[in-house]
């Protein structure tokens, strides 16, 4: 961030707009406060296209509603100024890699989960129920308690020890040798 500011200041920015949240959203204060200030004649200075937003579509965007409204975008690190045709086709190029580059990174992670799924890796976390923490549940449910005094005795939202009387019903129901 720091270096950024920098960066910024260096190229005579007197308005900076600054936050630590992703440029994959545009649910974020400062940029959509940046967005209402602009005005026709004002140029978004920016060090590097990534940190505007990551798809070529919501860049599209942004660059038409400049076009549109008089604004020019500079971006400090790949040299871009959209006042230029160069800068502008500049800018679409660079904008098309970015998002080819989040792509592969979502297909490269979405495989890594596939593989572990494949080697039987669980996600997630680890479940509180055990054969052994069903059985007290189910045993104190039969007992005639509440759920309140369930829920606070076991630190377990409903839901869960409903689950976890569901685990021993089925597990009553398939026969197994081993019910609590």
């Amino acid at each position: 961030m720091e270096l950024q500011l920098d960066k910024l200041k260096g190229a005579g920015c007197d308005k900076v707009f600054h936050e630590k949240l992703s440029g994959s959203t545009a649910q974020r204060p400062q940029y959509k406060a940046c967005m209402e200030y602009l005005r026709e004649g004002d140029y978004l200075v920016i060090t590097r296209l990534d940190r505007l937003a990551r798809s070529v579509l919501d860049l599209a965007k942004i660059l038409a509603r400049f076009e549109q409204e008089g604004i020019n975008l500079l971006v400090i690190d790949q040299s871009i100024d959209t006042a230029t045709s160069s800068g502008k086709l500049l800018f679409n190029m660079l904008a098309a890699v970015a998002e080819f580059e989040n792509a592969l990174r979502r297909e490269r992670q979405q495989e890594g989960i596939e593989r572990a799924k494949a080697n039987k890796v669980k996600f997630g976390r680890r479940s509180r129920l055990n054969d052994e923490l069903i059985g007290k549940i189910v045993t104190d449910k039969n007992a005639g308690l509440p759920m309140k005094e369930l829920k606070q005795r076991y630190g377990l939202s409903q839901a869960t020890i409903y689950r976890a009387i569901a685990a021993h019903a089925a597990k009553q129901q398939s026969g197994d040798e081993h019910v609590l």
